[in-house]
């Protein structure tokens, strides 16, 4: 369910990564973090997830059901495609920045603990789609990140067109455990400067 916000300023989709569902800890923290500040949130789960099943659809699946999700959030804000950001954890930050490349309107991408590739895995990169992103990125992940080190970002995140912002939190594995207030903390910093 999307949080009322009278007239809100913005809105973001969220979408968690491939083990976890809309209510990942991170997830909820930006939510009502946002929510507080007038943005409006929805996070959403994966068609895979709400059939019950553990194994990720194909990509044209998930890409899809963002932007099924994010036409249902402008429809229930009254939102323009354009003041709506999309993001998530890991996989469903991708899947949503693969949407946008692919052509769906965004005010921004937020994207935390990007899988850049897979762990012990640097030769299989997923940035192919990346000189296609022309909006706004954010991208915030840890130090000790085994999907992508601080230098293999920086160094994937030059590619993107688009204006890019990166934030690593010293200590931070994938998970980033115990750094959900941090997280959405940043997030609504990041925001607030768009709108």
């Amino acid at each position: 369910m999307t949080r009322r916000t009278s007239s809100p300023r913005a809105a973001l989709l969220l979408t968690p990564g491939a083990g976890a569902d809309r209510d990942q800890g991170a997830l909820v923290a930006i939510d009502e973090r946002l929510s507080a500040e007038g943005i409006a949130v929805e996070r959403m789960d994966f068609p895979y997830r709400r059939a019950g099943r553990k194994a990720p659809d194909r990509a044209p699946v998930l890409i899809e059901a963002v932007r099924e999700g994010a036409a249902q959030l402008a429809e229930k804000t009254g939102l323009a495609q354009e003041r709506i950001a999309l993001g998530g954890r890991s996989m469903g930050g991708r899947i949503c920045s693969m949407a946008v490349a692919d052509g769906l309107g965004a005010l921004a991408l937020v994207l935390i603990s990007y899988p850049l590739h897979p762990p012990g895995r640097p030769e299989r990169m997923r940035t192919e789609h990346f000189p296609q992103l022309t909006v706004p990125c954010f991208f915030l992940s840890g130090t000790k990140d085994t999907f992508a080190t601080p230098a293999e970002l920086r160094e994937a995140i030059a590619t993107i067109p688009g204006p890019v912002a990166a934030e690593f939190l010293h200590g931070g594995d994938h998970g980033l455990r115990r750094r959900d207030g941090e997280v959405a903390d940043l997030t609504l910093a990041y925001l607030k400067n768009l709108l």
